[in-house]
């Protein structure tokens, strides 16, 4: 029996039904509109995709919604300055700065300078202690959106064996983070890890999110295990995911598509966080 689809783009579309109704109901009641300020330096053609659909998905929900567009050239201490000023304007409950940033740009160093309570990817350091620490925080987008799609699907990751590909800060950490505090037991693999596919045949749940495609095949999973491609890498003219989807189809038990699974989640918490954000002013 193939497994099971998990339908990130259908589960997406109510979330944000939701939110709309939401984002009404304050604005009649409070003239409060949420709004989301988003950052993009450089010419890197999917970020500037990945904002697209951002901006439109602000529109579609009733958000108020700013991109700044900068070029390649654009200096680090313009970056900084933009920040401070979003940090100080009572329209913006949200930023986010589009990653990658051009290469003489110091990522962390933008990313410290968005306030704590206006950072709805997560990035912060004091939302990233807080997450770990397990008090309340903004939780980064893709791997919050994990946690409700296998929430939904009637998916408990508690006392069960969980093993996470990739170790990034945006993904594999904070997703480990997830897993641990719903009381799964968790590995972390990487690059680094020895006899890699022995790791990951001991998971019922996998997600992987390393950034190459297809690099996860069906002797790879466990019988039955419940696979999360959050990847999405460019071949030719398609896109596909870290797992050959076809091949694991026919060992895992749940599976994401790679595009319409996990990536529609991503922009779903994004405007989920700045509600939230939104609500405490």
């Amino acid at each position: 029996m193939r497994a099971a689809i998990l339908d990130g783009k259908k589960l997406a579309a109510e979330i944000r039904a939701r939110i709309t109704e939401e984002v009404t109901g304050l604005r009649a009641e409070f003239g409060l509109v949420p709004g989301l300020a988003v950052i993009l330096a450089g010419d890197d053609p999917p970020s500037h995709s990945y904002v697209r659909s951002k901006e439109k998905a602000c529109l579609q929900t009733g958000f108020h919604s700013e991109v700044y567009r900068r070029p390649e050239s654009v200096t680090q201490g313009e970056l900084l300055d933009l920040v401070a000023r979003l940090n100080g304007d009572p329209q913006i409950h949200g930023i986010l700065v589009q990653l990658p940033l051009p290469r003489r740009i110091e990522p962390q160093a933008i990313l410290e300078a968005i306030r704590p309570d206006k950072d709805v990817d997560g990035f912060h350091p004091v939302n990233v202690g807080r997450l770990i620490a397990g008090a309340p925080a903004f939780v980064p987008c893709t791997p919050r959106g994990v946690m409700v799609l296998l929430e939904q699907a009637g998916i408990d990751p508690s006392g069960r064996r969980a093993v996470v590909l990739g170790r990034s800060n945006i993904v594999g950490k904070p997703m480990a983070a997830l897993l641990l505090a719903a009381n799964a037991t968790v590995t972390v693999g990487h690059s680094r890890t020895a006899e890699l596919a022995a790791v990951t045949r001991e998971a019922d749940i996998l997600v992987v999110a390393i950034g190459k495609a297809r690099f996860v095949t069906a002797e790879m999973v466990k019988p039955g295990a419940v696979v999360i491609d959050v990847g999405m890498n460019r071949v030719g003219d398609r896109l596909v995911g870290d797992v050959d989807f076809e091949a694991v189809g026919e060992v895992a038990s749940h599976l994401t598509p790679v595009p319409g699974g996990v990536g529609p989640m991503t922009i779903a918490m994004l405007l989920q966080n700045t509600l939230e954000a939104a609500r405490r002013t």
